[in-house]
């Protein structure tokens, strides 16, 4: 698969950021636990990009410090699903991806501290009006909902294993340069192993799709979600700085806000709806940014 132009990179994780944030509504409806249901998500996700390997053609990376760094990706991300999961169950999907995508703090701190990435002015105020958007739609969260603290605690925390998992992403292609569908072979089949055992112990009463209904979700939260959605994130990221791509990552809560409020009749005030544009003008300052640097 050839690997599209620079120009193209941020569009396609604008639309793997948009379908992935869609899960939350399986997420939200299918009655199997947040551990166990990540679990399926990747097992399922394996298996197809294991058969999309060998369609294609595309082998496993030679270096074994490669497939160890996409497998740690994959736990990363396992860990992410699951406390993500957590967070849909505590406030629902709109607000746990709001906090899911905080990961833009870490994302940025990595970037500077870890790799010599130095943020401009223009980048410093885009950063702080997204996270002040963030802000601005999650906070009355705490005024009538009392699982809003696990909630919280749980959805920033995804955001931070996300932001590993993406980074570890961009180092197995700085190792050796790996095909799409054997990197997301290794990731997917190193988070489901990774969660066997949590599946068990946390989510034992609900370990598995009890209904026609819910196995057909299942099969879609891991096939479309997973090998179609994070596919693209993680094809594009590698064409991005971690500050650009912190910053588009965040197209996946403003999708979910407006189907927190249009699909699933959540109220959202004003606030919110500021805080919803803000994110969408920094969004664009930092696309801009990138554009001209």
């Amino acid at each position: 698969m050839n690997k599209p132009h620079h120009s193209h990179a941020a569009p396609l994780l604008v639309v793997g950021c948009v379908v992935f944030g869609l899960g939350s509504l399986i997420v939200k409806f299918v009655e199997i636990g947040s551990y166990a249901i990540a679990f399926w998500r990747l097992a399922i996700a394996a298996v197809i990009f294991w058969l999309l390997s060998r369609l294609f053609g595309q082998k496993l990376p030679k270096s074994r410090k490669a497939i160890y760094t996409a497998m740690l990706s994959g736990v990363f991300l396992a860990f992410d699903l699951s406390l993500w999961h957590e967070s849909i169950h505590a406030v629902g999907p709109g607000i746990s991806t709001l906090l899911n995508s905080l990961q833009i703090f870490f994302l940025s701190a990595i970037g500077f501290f870890f790799f010599g990435e130095r943020l401009s002015k223009s980048q410093m105020f885009s950063l702080i009006l997204a996270i002040s958007g963030v802000a601005l739609i999650g906070s009355p969260e705490f005024g009538h909902n009392g699982n809003a603290v696990w909630g919280f605690i749980s959805g920033i925390t995804s955001g931070g294993m996300l932001a590993l998992s993406m980074v570890c992403i961009h180092k197995t292609h700085q190792i050796e340069k790996t095909s799409l569908f054997p990197m997301m072979m290794i990731l997917s089949f190193g988070g489901a192993l990774s969660l066997i055992i949590p599946s068990i112990l946390f989510d034992s009463h609900a370990l598995y799709p009890a209904t026609m209904r819910d196995i057909g979700l299942v099969l879609i939260y891991g096939a479309v979600m997973q090998c179609f959605a994070w596919g693209m994130i993680a094809y594009a990221i590698p064409l991005l700085s971690f500050s650009l791509t912190g910053l588009l990552l965040l197209s996946e809560p403003v999708a979910a806000l407006l189907i927190d409020y249009f699909w699933l009749d959540k109220p959202i005030n004003a606030h919110q709806w500021s805080g919803a544009v803000l994110t969408l003008i920094a969004i664009y300052l930092g696309r801009a940014n990138e554009k001209n640097a």
